[in-house]
């Protein structure tokens, strides 16, 4: 696969997973400083790496949020909490997922994480039709 081939495949995940809204924003955001950055995450991020065959993305979508969780990311981790509907999260996973990270990378980075979900989850309710 080629660089092009790479970046389309790219585009197309990262849209199927981020949504079309979000990525139109990040498209009509770059600038000279981000366009390549922007384009190097949709080849190799998304390209490469979420268009692998072997986990699914939901998968992917779990261990994205727990990886989050652990390195404190927080406007990363509310993207991938929105996103991971798309790929068949339920919130009761990603409650899982939490709880896990509370052992693993620490009670106050899961609770910061929790207080995340809870207000995401409340947006996408009030944002539902």
């Amino acid at each position: 696969m080629d660089e092009q081939e790479r970046l389309s495949m790219g585009m197309a995940r990262r849209r199927e997973v981020l949504g079309n809204a979000h990525v139109d924003k990040a498209q009509a955001n770059k600038t000279p400083l981000t366009s390549e950055f922007q384009e190097l995450i949709s080849r190799y991020a998304w390209g490469e790496i979420w268009t692998r065959p072997g986990l699914p993305g939901h998968s992917r979508s779990l261990i994205t949020i727990a990886m989050m969780v652990a390195l404190n990311r927080e406007a990363e981790l509310a993207l991938h909490l929105r996103a991971a509907a798309n790929n068949g999260v339920t919130r009761d996973e990603i409650k899982e997922v939490l709880m896990q990270t509370a052992i693993y990378c620490g009670v106050p980075a899961a609770n910061s994480a929790f207080h995340l979900a809870q207000e995401v989850f409340a947006q996408m309710d009030a944002a539902a039709p």
